[in-house]
């Protein structure tokens, strides 16, 4: 009942920034943990920053702390990634998710995860 979309995604040169985008509808998202994840072919896919339902508590994968940073805007029923000195490695596909119920209030897990976005493909070229 909760649909993700994703945006922002784009190609950038090394040391570039992007801001990725994560809105929803069916339900607000400002009640719910949310999540970016990035997925390269033929890996698994892997949290990379969450922020907790308050907003007040967040996690990053230790390749990205000092880069990226994940908030959100309940008036705009939306969550951001913005990422800043990017690197080729970051090339990948970027997706945000979010709990099942609202009652999560913090998710570092990919199980405890029930809505997906499509996507959205970042690319950093050297």
């Amino acid at each position: 009942q909760v649909q993700l979309v994703e945006s922002g995604g784009g190609l950038v040169q090394a040391g570039g920034s992007l801001r990725l985008s994560c809105a929803a509808s069916g339900r607000t998202l400002s009640s719910y943990a949310v999540g970016w994840f990035r997925q390269a072919p033929g890996k698994e896919r892997e949290l990379v920053a969450a922020i907790s339902r308050s907003g007040f508590s967040t996690y990053y994968e230790d390749s990205v702390k000092g880069r990226f940073t994940i908030s959100r805007d309940s008036a705009k029923n939306t969550v951001y990634l913005q990422m800043n000195s990017l690197e080729p490695e970051d090339t990948v596909l970027y997706s945000c998710a979010a709990p099942r119920s609202t009652a999560t209030a913090f998710a570092l897990i990919r199980e405890d995860y029930g809505y997906w976005g499509q996507g959205t493909q970042v690319t950093v070229s050297a």
